[in-house]
């Protein structure tokens, strides 16, 4: 899946991205790191995957900000093509 970088800090390796539609989902350092990345400056293109969380497993979301809260990235990297 693609996302946008919109937030990142660098002390925590963790940030936001926002999906194509607007939502805005967490990532930690973990998934950072899962990427290889060094570095993340925010309107860059990345590509993210993804899991459902436990709280968001087998429900019916009726926004798509709350299928954003419903998701764990589990890996930000560049997107190539």
């Amino acid at each position: 899946m693609q996302a946008t970088a919109y937030t990142y800090d660098p002390e925590s390796r963790s940030g936001q991205v926002l999906l194509d539609d607007g939502t805005p989902v967490p990532f930690d350092a973990a998934a950072f790191d899962a990427g290889g990345l060094r570095l993340l400056r925010p309107g860059q293109r990345v590509r993210i995957e993804t899991e459902d969380t436990e709280a968001g497993a087998g429900t019916e979301s009726g926004t798509d900000a709350e299928a954003g809260a419903d998701r764990r990235i589990t890996l930000v990297t560049l997107q190539t093509f």
